[in-house]
């Protein structure tokens, strides 16, 4: 079709005599002595072509071209003898030819942008080809939409969606609405696509192939999923051969039955593309699907080992194939220094594109080349404002919403994309984690609830139900926290998720004092996990608090891991080893280096300061009040500050900044514990009854509170009372299938007589 579409361009049938004798007119004009004969032959040569001869033709312009070589009319009656016989590509050579002698010389450029399209390595002669045409004529629709297409087969979909925004208003042309439709869907518009995708079959154009997994992506993407899964099995029952498309049906399917959670039929589907080397792109592209929605990294890992395949064995990648490429490297850690040289090599050819600073900055940190420290002030600088170019805001979006943890420092880039435009909505999900993180559960929730009300986020309960049952812990919700949890454990087979769940009920449990199933379900993991040494080193944290194992156990531990882990990689595991011990000035190094990748982990701070205090609490001082200062919304430096102020004997400080925090919440449990504590360190014993008395109101399970409250009838010389409250707090546990051990050897302790001014009254620290 575009090769006769070119050739009637070319060459007019019903003017073929006319035009044969002005192109001899023109000949003769040109050619000086000598002409007429030469002439005679160039009019011969196009009269072959119009009746038909072309293989004559062919003969003629190859002896007019060797005796002439810079004669542009022989040249380019060759190109189109070339085109006539179905020899793209010597066509090509000669219409390039034909531009080099004669720079302006439209009907070359505007096939050269036709012929374009016709294989990867081509389009971007055709880009460059049509690039000069529109100089020559910059309203020419048809060049500009052709110059659109050609950038999108590139994946260089910020300067295709440029092209295509200065043509469709202009066009009702379904050849033009199709790709549109594919550029802006693939883009990540999938509204636009949609849009385009009913003007397209609005004017009459059939979805069908590779459109049908255009248009199958923009429905899933916005929510229609059984519409995109029926749209794939019918175009998949139509193509019953095994030809490329089919392939790419097979891959599309298998992507969308994954972001429905049907792993099997989408396993079984990609089973007969396994080991053809003509499916590799298809099958990385799926097998990264199948890793994202099902948290699997296997899979994710075998999708990065075919796009290297990939890389390696296929000439002249597309622009677009690399940065795809890149992504699905960047997922698996032992793949992204390839992914940083793909980006590099990238950002020499597209260095106006900021999505590339921003994925080498990550990819920088993510392989231990920079600290978290770094990459926040380089991030910032980088970034003042969001790019005028939505698919680049939309590229940052993705890169952004894959870094995890999420990095709290960069809280307003994630709020600015998800208000300027990015669409990947698992930024909403970034942020609910940020404000957890910093102990702004309001907005955590909310943050949460708009994810759960986008496409994908009602699609992702577990993930949803996860954080959720985080907050509710952190509200103090233990009950409702675990009754998640549990539900998780019953539901969900994916890693990370029963992961995350057994790490969390364990926590619950160790909030309610339950040490040992807590220690259960941590073993549960190191024995499903045997390779993985953050499970050891979590549960050498909750042992040693527990008082199970030696501080001296637990450090051998810490330095393991730390030995093994280095200075990059570090899991929170490790980190909540070191926070669980005591501050040492023997582990200050071990505290920089955390640090040093996570900034703003308040538990680090603190132990780092804590170090600092003992030698120069004026200066632990001010860095504490320098952590408020700076991030004056984060509840957690304020329990910072206080602890600092309290080890160095700064109570007023200390009871300020316990104060502000609940002069924003006033019932923060957290704080509530850490008021009582000082208050009781000070002998305040009324005001810390209060305290305590409040904090019981928000959660009468909460053991801090109610040991406490024995401790401090204990030492006002009512001993028999604190014995008979920790009696029956024992007896309620053991009635609910708990123990706490500590609550038995406090106990003891007031029967020995053994009791000190705050000798048992148990730690308020927060971290």
């Amino acid at each position: 079709m575009l090769i006769d579409k070119a050739y009637r361009h070319d060459f007019r049938p019903r003017h073929r005599a006319r035009a044969g004798l002005a192109i001899a007119g023109l000949v003769i004009a040109l050619a000086g002595a000598g002409a007429p004969v030469y002439a005679q032959s160039v009019g011969q040569g196009y009269t072959q072509l119009s009746g038909g001869q072309v293989a004559g033709a062919i003969a003629t312009f190859q002896q007019l071209a060797q005796q002439n070589p810079n004669n542009v009319e022989a040249q380019l009656g060759l190109a189109i003898a070339y085109r006539r016989a179905g020899r793209d590509a010597e066509a090509l050579q000669v219409y390039q030819r034909v531009i080099t002698l004669d720079p302006s010389n439209r009907l070359a450029l505007n096939t050269l942008g036709l012929l374009g399209e016709f294989q990867p390595d081509w389009q971007p002669i055709g880009i460059q080809a049509l690039t000069q045409l529109l100089q020559l004529e910059p309203n020419s629709l048809e060049a500009r939409a052709q110059r659109a297409k050609l950038y999108y087969y590139q994946g260089l979909f910020s300067a295709a969606l440029a092209d295509y925004s200065q043509v469709l208003s202009r066009t009702s042309d379904p050849n033009i609405l199709g790709p549109a439709a594919e550029a802006h869907t693939f883009s990540g518009d999938y509204a636009a696509g949609l849009a385009l995708f009913d003007r397209y079959r609005a004017a009459g154009g059939a979805v069908r192939g590779d459109q049908a997994i255009a248009y199958a992506q923009a429905l899933r993407e916005s929510g229609q999923l059984p519409q995109a899964t029926q749209l794939l099995e019918q175009e998949l029952r139509r193509s019953t051969n095994s030809d490329t498309q089919q392939i790419r049906l097979r891959g599309a399917l298998a992507s969308t039955y994954a972001a429905n959670r049907q792993f099997q039929p989408a396993l079984e589907l990609l089973q007969p593309l396994r080991g053809r080397t003509d499916s590799r792109l298809t099958l990385a592209r799926a097998f990264n699907a199948l890793g994202d929605y099902g948290q699997q990294a296997s899979y994710n890992q075998e999708s990065a080992s075919l796009y290297r395949q990939v890389l390696t064995t296929t000439p002249s990648l597309s622009p677009g194939v690399r940065r795809e490429a890149s992504f699905a490297l960047g997922n698996s850690p032992e793949h992204r220094p390839a992914a940083l040289q793909l980006v590099e090599q990238l950002a020499q050819e597209q260095p106006g594109d900021a999505s590339l600073t921003l994925q080498r900055q990550l990819l920088t940190y993510q392989i231990g080349q920079t600290t978290q420290a770094n990459l926040v002030q380089q991030v910032r600088s980088a970034f003042p404002q969001l790019p005028g170019d939505p698919v680049q805001v939309r590229y940052l979006g993705q890169l952004l919403s894959r870094q995890t943890p999420p990095i709290a420092e960069l809280l307003p880039l994630y709020q600015s994309l998800i208000s300027g435009g990015a669409t990947e909505s698992f930024l909403y999900f970034r942020v609910a984690q940020i404000f957890t993180q910093q102990g702004r559960l309001v907005e955590a929730k909310q943050a949460l609830s708009a994810y759960t009300g986008t496409p994908a986020g009602s699609r992702d309960p577990e993930t949803t139900q996860l954080l959720l049952a985080d907050i509710e812990r952190r509200e103090g919700n233990l009950a409702q926290s675990a009754q998640r949890y549990q539900s998780l454990l019953n539901t969900v087979q994916a890693g990370p998720i029963r992961a995350g769940a057994i790490q969390g009920l364990a926590a619950v449990y160790q909030t309610q004092g339950q040490l040992q199933p807590a220690l259960a379900l941590y073993d549960s993991l190191v024995a499903a996990n045997p390779q993985n040494m953050a499970y050891p080193l979590g549960r050498a944290a909750l042992a040693y608090q527990a008082g199970l194992i030696s501080e001296a156990q637990a450090t051998a531990l810490l330095n393991q891991g730390a030995q093994q882990y280095g200075a990059t990689a570090a899991p929170p595991e490790l980190t909540a080893l070191a926070t669980a011990l005591p501050p040492a000035a023997e582990r200050a190094g071990l505290y920089q280096i955390l640090l040093a990748s996570d900034p703003g982990n308040p538990q680090l701070q603190l132990r780092s300061l804590q170090v600092l205090a003992a030698t120069n609490p004026a200066q632990a001082q001010t860095q504490a009040a320098a952590l408020v200062a700076a991030n004056p919304a984060i509840l957690d430096w304020y329990f910072v500050q206080g602890e600092i102020a309290q080890q160095t004997k700064a109570y007023d400080t200390a009871r300020q900044s316990y104060q502000a925090v609940l002069q924003r919440q006033p019932n923060q449990q957290d704080a509530l514990l850490a008021l009582a504590g000082l208050e009781f360190e000070q002998g305040n014993y009324r005001q810390a009854d209060d305290l305590y008395r409040q904090a019981l109101a928000v959660n009468d399970q909460n053991a801090t509170a109610r040991t406490a409250l024995a401790a401090l009838n204990a030492v006002q010389g009512k001993p028999l009372a604190a014995i008979q409250q920790l009696q029956r707090w024992q007896q309620e546990q053991i009635a609910q299938g708990q123990a706490n051990p500590q609550v038995a050897r406090q106990i003891e302790q007031i029967q020995g007589g053994l009791l000190m001014q705050r000798g048992i009254q148990p730690a308020w620290e927060r971290f």
